[in-house]
């Protein structure tokens, strides 16, 4: 008799036992939210360009001297803002094409201009499909020149911009895996952070060329159980845009502007420290929140006003190295942009991101304080920039060269869940 009653019980439970199990499979997937609330604190000994209230700093302002010759640029200035802070949803669900998926939705109040400040504005919007070897992305995501496995590791909301390339790009980008190497290629437009040209900053440019822009890259890696090991890749694409769809005179023009832009990059990771190395060299880069742009490379037609575009060229370099403390770790960045000008010679016609600049050079120390979720950063950024006179000879290089410098005192506070 106990023998049925336990018999009849454990078939009772079966069904019990089984939805259980079915629950526990269905919070597998979902959305986990994390992020950090970040508060900065910043000083200026100079006016610099820059957006939201100062926050995403570039570089110093060139002079503006008044009737006395006396620099107008030269105040400082200071700020407090918390719009870094930051909202992340990862989303699992169940598989699909034979595929493992997720997908990543990632917002911050930084907002979409001066007067969006603090309004949520999207970063990341992606989702993925992975299989053994294959990895396929479809959304929103870094520009492929801003390699994530390699970049400054600073406490400034910049990350290193004006040296190095910084966009997000909506793109479908695949992933190959051959072991240790893999290869990637990407097909790009743009929309938050656009080309430059005649009808100002928007994502026409790119949409009226016709064709997405492209990008191939391949990164090596090797990590040990200790988490030391190395990554290094390489990389390279083109950027197409139409910079007119009609004349300065009123006529038809079908005229594109294709640009190279690739990247080298290298990161070591000791017990001790961590090393990160990265060359860049492109045209055309203002979307990337890189100087420089394009001009007039030559009258096609002087009735119609049809013009044929060339590429102005930049070259940038950087090093981040680092401690490895759990609890401390100090850093320093150090960079350099230089305008290479163009490979033909040029018109004029400038249109682009502060084309008068011939090199911006930073350099960033910093010290970091963990505890817990609880993190306290402090960096100096000291950046110069060599501004022209706006005058420029035959290959668009700046004429007539002066140096302004800025000295940015910042101390960040961070609280992560």
């Amino acid at each position: 008799m106990k023998t049925i009653i336990y018999l009849l019980l454990t078939i009772m439970m079966i069904p019990i036992i089984a939805s259980s199990q079915d629950k526990k499979e269905e919070k597998k997937y979902g959305i986990s939210v994390s992020g950090f609330v970040k508060n900065d604190f910043f000083y200026d000994t100079r006016q610099t360009v820059n957006a939201r209230e100062g926050h995403f700093l570039l570089w110093p302002t060139a002079k503006k001297l008044d009737i006395n010759g006396v620099d107008l640029n030269d105040n400082a200035s200071f700020n407090f803002l918390s719009i870094q802070t930051r909202l992340t949803g990862k989303i699992t669900g169940p598989d699909a094409f034979g595929a493992k998926t997720s997908g990543v939705i990632e917002g911050a109040f930084f907002g979409h201009s001066n007067a969006d400040i603090n309004g949520f504005r999207l970063r990341h919007a992606f989702v993925k499909l992975n299989w053994e070897n294959a990895e396929l992305l479809t959304g929103q995501y870094w520009h492929p020149l801003f390699e994530t496995s390699c970049f400054p590791g600073v406490v400034s909301f910049n990350t290193g911009a004006g040296i190095q390339p910084f966009a997000r790009n909506p793109q479908i980008r695949f992933t190959y895996k051959f072991g240790d190497l893999q290869m990637y290629a990407v097909a790009y437009s743009e929309r938050d952070f656009t080309s430059r040209g005649p009808a100002g900053t928007n994502s026409s440019y790119i949409r009226n060329s016709g064709m997405p822009s492209e990008f191939v890259g391949f990164r090596y890696s090797k990590k040990k159980e200790d988490g030391t090991g190395f990554v290094a890749g390489f990389g390279g694409g083109t950027l197409t845009i139409q910079p007119q769809t009609v004349t300065g005179l009123g006529y038809k023009t079908n005229q594109l502007l294709r640009s190279i832009n690739s990247n080298v990059y290298f990161r070591l990771n000791t017990k001790a420290v961590t090393l990160k190395i990265e060359g860049v060299y492109g045209g055309n880069m203002a979307n990337m929140l890189l100087f420089g742009g394009y001009a007039i490379k030559d009258t096609l037609n002087f009735t119609t006003g049809e013009v044929e575009w060339e590429a102005i060229n930049n070259v940038a370099f950087w090093l981040d190295v680092h401690s490895n403390g759990k609890k401390i770790q100090a850093g320093l960045f150090a960079g350099y942009n230089m305008n290479m000008g163009t490979s033909n010679e040029v018109l004029g016609g400038y249109q682009g991101l502060a084309n008068s600049i011939k090199s911006v050079m930073r350099i960033s120390p910093r010290v970091i304080f963990n505890s817990g979720k609880f993190r306290f950063a402090t960096e100096l950024e000291y950046t110069m920039a060599e501004y022209g006179d706006n005058t420029y000879d035959k290959f668009a290089i700046p004429q007539n060269t002066y140096n302004v410098s800025n000295l940015r005192v910042l101390f960040s506070t961070y609280y992560f869940f």
